[in-house]
């Protein structure tokens, strides 16, 4: 056979093209089988937890306190802007209170 060169461009497309394909194909079924998968880690996780929740108790107590220390100061830096929003307002008064 004859070298033509248009063949030979559109075989090299081709074989790309299939290559496209194959590659697709390979993501959607892992993408499938992970997706199946997912609900069996969850599964399993669970299970994990419930034999070893004494384990976690320390760390969710833990978590709670300073969960409650972030709350704590986060009241705490609101009431100060309140107050210092407070007393510039006080201050503009009294200043107009003197022109």
């Amino acid at each position: 056979m004859k070298y033509d060169r248009n063949l030979m461009g559109k075989t090299i497309m081709a074989m790309q093209r299939v290559e496209q394909i194959k590659q697709a194909r390979e993501e959607r079924f892992h993408a499938n089988r992970m997706k199946d998968a997912k609900g069996e880690k969850v599964k399993q996780a669970r299970v994990e937890i419930e034999k070893h929740a004494e384990l976690l108790a320390p760390a969710v107590a833990k978590r709670e306190e300073v969960m409650q220390n972030v709350l704590d100061s986060a009241r705490e830096r609101i009431a100060t802007r309140k107050i210092r929003a407070a007393e510039k307002v006080t201050a503009r008064g009294a200043e107009n209170m003197e022109d």
